[in-house]
């Protein structure tokens, strides 16, 4: 029987875990048997520069945190190492970052992930990476509602423009004919 001490250290761990994933809007869970130390230092790096928090705990301890906030079905992927990169700011962040590397490192590989309190499978996942960023999509909005502007202000300006023009031509023609 473990001691007191080493109890309360492994329900704290469990309480703060379960406490990550209550406040994350989403998160990844990888299997990273065989990356290398520079890969591994490289995806942590990026993770960190996406505000995705990286971590790799027991599954035992992570098993009791997940059914404590209710993603039961991740226990089925806690087989084997598994790593956990989740954020509780950007929903797209971490299958973004996680799926780039698993394209380019054959050795991570994604073995599913949960959005806003749902698991999803890792097709889904890497249907979530594919998805624009949240700044993309404002831009492309920005976009769209700037455009019907800019035509209103050309068609409003057309006909002064046209009277401009109309205008300015009747004035030299009176010059040139020297009235």
């Amino acid at each position: 029987m473990p001691s007191e001490k080493i109890l309360s250290q492994k329900k704290e761990v469990v309480e703060n875990f379960a406490n990550l994933l209550k406040e994350a809007k989403s998160g990844v869970l990888v299997d990273f048997r065989g990356l290398t130390v520079e890969q591994d230092t490289k995806l942590r790096s990026d993770l960190r520069k996406a505000g995705v928090e990286y971590k790799v705990l027991k599954n035992t301890l992570t098993s009791l945190a997940v059914k404590e906030v209710g993603l039961d079905g991740l226990c089925s992927y806690l087989e084997g190492p598994t790593a956990w990169a989740i954020s509780t700011t950007d929903p797209v962040a971490p299958a973004k970052v996680i799926s780039k590397y698993a394209e380019d490192f054959e050795a991570l590989e994604i073995k599913g992930g949960f959005l806003e309190g749902k698991v999803s499978s890792v097709s889904e996942v890497q249907a979530l990476a594919k998805l624009p960023s949240k700044e993309e999509l404002i831009a492309k909005l920005m976009g769209s509602l700037n455009s019907p502007a800019s035509g209103l202000v050309n068609v409003l300006n057309g006909p002064i423009r046209a009277l401009a023009i109309a205008l300015n031509a009747v004035a030299e023609k009176k010059q040139a004919s020297g009235e």
